[in-house]
């Protein structure tokens, strides 16, 4: 164990929620960047996912949540020794909670050199309307 890892040994890493049927947890993941932007419309996620491709990704939308999770594909080299990696080989995961105004059958999502926008639709009952006075 080196120095560095012992003085921060889990730097921006979160564990991931074990699975409720099973008692063992899975592998650590990174919590990765993001942004959170509301329009009266929709509200626009971006994720940044550097190293992630579309086949190693997964999101999932549920009732009270959104759930964002993905794996590098970077393998390593044969007879390659790192001297420093700045990066460890974990996924990423993200777990953001909503109070149920996303129509869930009108997002959509779009994943492009490591950085995923994710549109989420408010339900219409949510969204400005204007009201004529007569």
């Amino acid at each position: 164990m080196s120095l560095f890892t012992s003085i921060i040994p889990s730097l921006n890493r979160t564990p991931s929620v074990a699975s409720e049927g099973s008692a063992a947890p899975t592998k650590p993941a990174l919590k990765p960047a993001y942004e959170v932007q509301e329009t009266p419309e929709a509200y626009r996620l971006t994720v940044y996912l550097p190293g992630v491709t579309r086949d190693a990704l997964e999101l999932t939308i549920e009732t009270d949540g959104i759930r964002i999770a993905g794996r590098r594909t970077w393998t390593r080299p044969a007879g390659w020794t790192a001297l420093h990696r700045e990066t460890a080989d974990v996924g990423y995961e993200l777990v953001l909670t909503h109070d149920n105004a996303i129509d869930a059958d009108k997002v959509a999502a779009e994943l492009r050199d490591g950085v995923l926008q994710v549109t989420l639709p408010k339900h219409e009952a949510l969204k400005p309307r204007k009201i004529t006075v007569a």
